[in-house]
This record gives C-alpha cells, sequence and structure tokens, in this order.
C-alpha cells in the first residue's frame, strides 16, 4: 500500500472535507462540521516527500522538480481524491480533498471506492438513470477503512514488481501492523503491536502507521525518478561529517559519526518499508535493481552534486528493505595529509609490482588507494585504468589519462575487466577488490608482465596477507604462484582505523616492502619469519602494526586505551608501550583479536 493510501483512508473514516499533511507538522483533518482535528505524531519531511513521488504522475513530478505547486487526480486510472501539493526548500504542502460526485466516474462510484449514503447508491445500475448526483458525496462512518487500490508510482511500473512476503505475518495481519517503539512486553519475533482503532471523538491516526512490507522490488523501468528525498538525508549526514548513512524498516535514520551508530538529528520518524523503497530506488540504475530483484542486495554508487559521492548497498532483511549509504569525500585526500610514510610513497614511482591495501571493511581502504592514484595521476604521465564496484573516488585526468570501470556498468566483472586491460596499453591498474582466485591470478601476471598493480584485500596484517593471496591456489600450483609472488609483489601496507583524540579517525598503518630478503622467505614458504623481519628492518620503512599503533599513541593522536583495543597482538603491543614509557590504565585485558 502506497502511503497516500493510508492518509486517504483517514480522509474516508473521518468524513473529512479535507486532510492537510505538512512536512514535521501534524495531519490535520478539516470535518464537515467545520473543526479540526490533529494527529498527535508529525509527518517527517522525507516520508512525505516520498509519499508525493511515488503517487504524482510525471507531468506533476515536472512542477514539483520547478518548486511550483501542482494539483493531480488520484488514483490516475479511476480518480477519487484532488491532492493538491505545494513543494518549498525543506517544507511541502499536501492536501487531500475528496472529488465532488460529478468528477468521479460512474463506474468507480459503483464499485464504491466513495461509498454514498444517497438511496441511489445501493441501487442497481440500470436505476440510475434520472437520480440526481448529490453535490458532494455523503460518507458514512466505517468500521474499518474502505478498500483503496494501491498507488502506481510515477516512475515504477508496479505490474513488474514482484512481492515477496513476510514469513512471519499472514496477509490480513499485514494491512493492520503498525511500526512503533517495542516494549519489552509487546515484543515478539516477527509480529508489531497493532495501533488502537481511532474513534469519533479523538483522532488517533499516526503517520507512523507503516507496513512491514514487501521484501523485494525489481524493476525493468529506466527511469531514475526524483532523489531529493534522499539527498536531503544525506546532505544532513554530511554537515555533520558521519561517515554512513543507516536505513532500516521501522527505524528513524541513523548515521555513523566518529565510528559510532547514532540518530540523525532532527524530528526523523520510523521509515516504512514502502516509504524507504521509494527513498532508494531513485537512486538505483536499471542493472542495479535487476541485481537487487535477483538477489536481494546490490552495490552502486550515487552522487549529490556539490556535496559527495556515496557508496550503497541495499539489502533485504527480517524486517524489509535496508540500506547503508557510505560517504566518498569529493575532494580526494592527499598521501601526505594522510600521513603516508615515504617508503610507501616511494611505492608509486615504481614501475611495474604488486601493492597491496589491506584492512577490515571500513578502514579506510578505498581513501588510501585514491590518495596513492592521485598521486601517480600528479607526477607521472601514464595511462590508468581503474576497475571499481562501484566507482568511488572520481579520478580527473591530471598529468595521466585515467580510465575508470565500474563492474555491473562498464564490464561484467573484475577478471573480465583485468583482462582487458592487458590489451588497452596501461601503466598503472587500480583493482578494487581481488575476490577471487582467477582475478587474483590475472593481477599477479599484469604485474609480472611490466604494470605496476593496485589491490585490496580483507586480511588484518601484512604478513597474512601473503598467506592469504598463495592459500587461495591449489596446493598443486602453490610453489608456482609463490615465485611469482616473490618477484611481483612489491610491498603491503595493511591498516587499522583509531579513534582520532578530539574527534575524527586516523589509520595506523603496518607496512611490508619486498626486500631480497623478505622474498627469499616468501619463495621458500617461510612467511611465518616476515613478522620477524619487518621488527628488524624499520631502517628501510617496515612497520608492524603495534609499533605504528604506538607512534600515535606517542604523538598524541590516539588514546592509549583505544590504540590498545585495536592492536591484534595485545601482548606486543603492550612491550612496545612499556619500552616508550608509556603506562597503559589498569584493567586492561590482555587477550589477542
Amino acid at each position: 500500500m502506497a502511503q497516500i493510501d493510508k492518509y486517504i483512508q483517514h480522509l474516508l473514516r473521518f468524513e473529512a472535507l479535507s486532510l492537510m499533511v505538512t512536512s514535521n507538522g501534524p495531519v490535520v483533518a478539516r470535518l464537515a462540521s467545520g473543526a479540526e482535528k490533529a494527529s498527535t505524531q508529525t509527518v517527517d519531511h522525507a516520508l512525505l516527500v516520498a509519499a508525493v513521488h511515488e503517487s504524482a504522475p510525471p507531468g506533476a513530478l515536472a512542477d514539483i522538480r520547478a518548486s511550483r505547486m501542482t494539483k493531480f487526480q488520484y488514483p490516475a486510472e479511476a480518480p477519487t481524491v484532488s491532492v493538491e501539493v505545494t513543494p518549498t526548500p525543506g517544507a511541502w504542502k499536501l492536501l487531500l480533498s475528496p472529488l465532488p460526485a460529478d468528477q468521479i466516474p460512474a463506474a468507480q462510484r459503483r464499485n464504491e471506492v466513495f461509498p454514498s449514503a444517497h438511496p441511489a447508491a445501493s441501487m442497481p445500475p440500470s436505476s440510475l438513470r434520472g437520480v440526481p448526483s448529490p453535490s458532494r458525496p455523503s460518507i458514512p462512518a466505517l468500521d474499518r477503512p474502505p478498500r483503496v487500490e494501491p498507488a502506481r508510482p510515477a516512475s515504477i511500473d508496479p505490474a513488474r514488481v514482484p512481492i515477496a512476503e513476510s514469513p512471519r505475518l499472514s496477509r490480513p495481519d499485514l494491512a493492520r501492523v503498525t511500526m512503533r517503539p517495542e516494549s519489552p512486553r509487546e515484543s515478539s519475533p516477527g509480529v508489531a503491536p497493532r495501533s488502537p482503532e481511532p474513534t469519533a471523538d479523538r483522532v488517533s491516526f499516526s503517520p507512523r502507521s507503516l507496513d512491514p512490507a514487501p521484501a523485494v522490488t525489481s524493476l525493468e523501468d529506466d527511469r531514475q525518478g526524483d532523489t531529493s528525498g534522499i539527498d536531503l538525508l544525506l546532505r544532513q549526514m554530511t554537515r555533520l561529517g558521519a561517515s554512513d548513512l543507516h536505513l532500516a524498516t521501522g527505524r528513524p535514520p541513523l548515521m555513523r559519526l566518529h565510528g559510532e551508530i547514532k540518530p540523525l538529528p532532527g524530528d526523523h520518524l520510523p521509515l516504512s518499508a514502502d516509504a524507504l523503497r521509494a527513498l532508494i530506488l531513485p537512486t538505483m540504475r536499471p542493472a542495479s535493481r535487476k541485481e537487487y530483484a535477483a538477489r536481494n542486495d546490490a552495490d552502486y554508487a550515487h552522487e549529490v552534486p556539490g556535496v559527495a559521492r556515496f557508496r550503497c548497498n541495499v539489502m533485504v532483511e527480517r524486517r524489509g528493505p535496508s540500506a547503508v549509504l557510505r560517504r566518498i569525500p569529493v575532494d580526494i585526500v592527499s598521501a601526505e595529509e594522510l600521513g603516508l610514510s615515504r617508503a610507501v610513497l616511494d611505492l608509486c614511482d615504481l614501475p611495474k609490482g604488486l601493492v597491496l591495501i589491506t584492512g577490515p571493511t571500513g578502514s579506510g581502504k578505498s581513501t588510501t588507494l585514491a590518495a596513492l592514484i592521485d598521486r601517480i595521476n600528479s607526477s607521472r604521465k601514464d595511462h590508468i585504468i581503474t576497475i571499481e564496484d562501484p566507482i568511488e573516488f572520481v579520478h580527473k585526468n591530471k598529468r595521466c589519462l585515467v580510465n575508470q570501470r565500474e563492474v555491473g556498468v562498464h564490464t561484467d566483472g573484475f577478471k573480465h575487466a583485468l583482462r582487458a586491460a592487458l590489451r588497452e596499453d596501461p601503466d598503472v591498474v587500480m583493482v578494487g577488490e581481488m575476490r577471487d582466485l582467477e582475478t587474483t591470478a590475472i593481477a599477479i601476471e599484469t604485474a609480472e608482465t611490466g604494470h605496476l598493480v593496485f589491490g585490496t584485500l580483507h586480511t588484518r596484517t601484512a604478513p597474512s596477507t601473503v598467506d592469504r593471496v598463495i592459500d587461495q591456489f591449489p596446493a598443486e600450483r602453490q610453489p608456482q604462484i609463490r615465485a611469482m609472488l616473490a618477484d611481483s609483489l612489491k610491498g603491503v601496507i595493511s591498516q587499522t582505523l583509531c579513534k582520532r583524540a578530539g574527534g575524527g579517525r586516523v589509520a595506523a598503518y603496518e607496512v611490508l616492502l619486498v626486500t631480497p630478503a623478505v622474498s627469499n622467505l616468501i619463495r621458500e614458504g617461510k612467511t611465518f619469519q616476515l613478522y620477524g623481519v619487518m621488527q628488524t628492518s624499520r631502517q628501510v620503512g617496515m612497520i608492524t602494526q603495534h609499533d605504528a599503533l604506538c607512534e600515535l599513541v606517542k604523538a598524541g593522536k590516539v588514546d592509549v586505551r583505544e590504540a590498545y583495543t585495536r592492536s591484534f597482538s595485545k601482548a606486543d603491543f603492550r612491550t612496545a608501550i612499556h619500552h616508550a614509557g608509556i603506562t597503559l590504565p589498569p584493567g586492561l585485558v590482555v587477550r589477542d583479536g
């Protein structure tokens, strides 16, 4: 059910002459007696925008985008309600009023979408001749909301939208479920509490009444629709300095600020599945929509001009659709601003070889990789090809020619694009993720054949990265891969993101450089000795994670407790801190992880 249909139900239920919905304000019903009744809760601006966009016809949407007041009848196929929209920045008004009887098609009147109290309403169609129509239909009090046909969004073809029902709710229950904060005694898995029935004395209807919702949406439509609703939230989270926007069915918008999940400030109400889809679907390309329909999740990029690009993931979970949008700054942070060492910067000057950036999800690998590519773009005269899923940072042509390809949009996959890159005269190739054996093998071959290749892996430490690459291959191929990696690998930068003292975040970089000694250890399968080599090779630019964390603590950039929490080897970190003359707070447990 479209959100606007819920408002229409209340218009009918209270026999109102009109229903006014305003951004961040209550829903106000004007009754025939002249009295007004208001809801006790307000409507979030983003929810109102989404409700309008999923119900307005294309012509009305054009007026809305131009910030002009517009009117249209709803539903389009059999109109029964007049809709007036007044869009102003940050504050929209939606006015709903029943159409006069003479404007409602006869077939529609016979279907009693607006049941009339006039005696003719109960007569067979043939007896309606000669019976005058009332100037306005009289709407009787209803024990339950009348049936209202769902809306057809302007940019969405509902005939192509398969719906997956919630496994825990029967269909009759779906129409009555209300999403509201659960109390411990009301909560039960999969079943939301019911809203109270409204009475004539007090309007208790709530714009929070949300369907738990159909789960999967599939669209063939090329049109992306209007993104003003989601863009409003993205602008707000960007102003606050948040890294991610989280949208979940039944919850208000959330953000990740300095590593912590917090509510997005403002009077935001919980999002229904319909409202969430109306916010997200306009940002998706047709290919992403097909992927979402097939797999119940999709990755893609969305840009708010003048603000930032956002890496988006949309998924389906038990409550309905959910989305996470990560902010990617428009401006690329320089390698110097990130605090990358001279040894790491020198990797950008290599003519060939493989350089790996590793770390857990959300550790800033994309930011570091973009900084290194930007440094090459600013200092060399080469051809750079990037293969990403999706494209995150946009690189303009500086001294280099930069071609950026997005998986699912410009190519079928990493391995296909990487093979094609060998025939495209590249000097530098950046692989967003080395996800599978074949992509990894091609990346190593590309580095061996005279190209500088950058890639990422989700490993926690530099030494474990070498093992991860080799262990992907069958045992019979591992000696060959070990020899190839010993010759082609030039460096591994493994990073850990920490909360900066005073606000923000800063990365600790573990660096493994492939010297002749390291190359021999890789070739001979003695990767367990790499850690010892790193500890004794600080003079050439290598550094372990616990030493990198210790340096941040000594510089006052990271609190010792935060560094201790982020360290993978707690015992080694305690030793490094002790040698630096720093005392650990009491009560910290020695446990690696």
